[in-house]
């Protein structure tokens, strides 16, 4: 019996371990993804600094552009607009929702997809200041997007990837819509779906629920031939 015991006490230790280190290395990814995000949103808002920085300076522009125009130097003004286009290239969003975290992680995310060959659209309009802790929304949008590309890139056909993002507010909750191109068939769409998907994938997929749990949100996966979509609801609490 008590061997029984000792081989039952040892099977429970070494499944308690594993337990343990998998939520830690969950722990830590959750936590380098959240470092990254933070990264990107802060360096959006330097972007939208800059932005309103120019719009703050566009009478002293045109002022001297005006003044070498008015002396005939013709030359100081080609140069002059040529060092305006160089530092604006910098500071360009192609992705401008009105929010700064969120643009920070669409400009991220899709330009990675673009350049992976995926055909993009993006239709998002919100509001400068959103009653949702941005990092979580953040980390959800940039889970969603990350699925989404992965599931692309495993079609072989260029020209059948695709990628849709649509953000909105509807009646105090925000709207959150991400489609793409898939060559899966998802019998699963609940917490079995999940186990089933190993690594980054598994942990991101977790990651959004858990995100949409802790704000009482709303989520909806759907799977049709050809396109994987999924639809969340989270509650403003204006």
């Amino acid at each position: 019996m008590w061997l029984e015991a000792y081989a039952v006490g040892i099977t429970v230790a070494l499944i308690t371990v594993c337990i343990y280190n998998y939520k830690k290395r969950e722990s830590l990814f959750y936590k380098y993804q959240d470092k990254v995000t933070q990264i990107q949103m802060e360096e959006v808002n330097h972007i939208y600094m800059t932005m309103r920085g120019w719009r703050h300076d566009y009478h002293n522009h045109m002022q001297k552009i005006r003044a070498h125009l008015a002396l005939g130097q013709y030359g100081e003004v080609d140069r002059y607009i040529d060092l305006m286009e160089t530092e604006l290239a910098g500071i360009e969003l192609k992705y401008n929702t009105g929010n700064a975290g969120v643009d920070a992680m669409l400009n991220s995310k899709l330009t990675l997809a673009e350049k992976n060959g995926l055909r993009v659209k993006c239709d998002a309009a919100l509001p400068e200041d959103l009653p949702i802790n941005q990092l979580d929304l953040c980390v959800l949008l940039g889970n969603l997007i990350d699925n989404a590309i992965e599931a692309c890139e495993k079609i072989e056909d260029m020209q059948g990837r695709f990628l849709r993002v649509y953000m909105c507010v509807q009646k105090q909750q925000l709207y959150i819509s991400v489609s793409n191109a898939t060559n899966e068939v998802i019998r699963k769409l609940d917490r079995e779906y999940i186990t089933n998907k190993r690594g980054n994938h598994g942990h991101g997929l977790r990651r959004i629920n858990l995100i949409v749990e802790k704000h009482q949100g709303y989520i909806n996966r759907q799977n049709e031939p050809g396109v994987f979509a999924t639809e969340i609801m989270l509650p403003m609490g204006y």
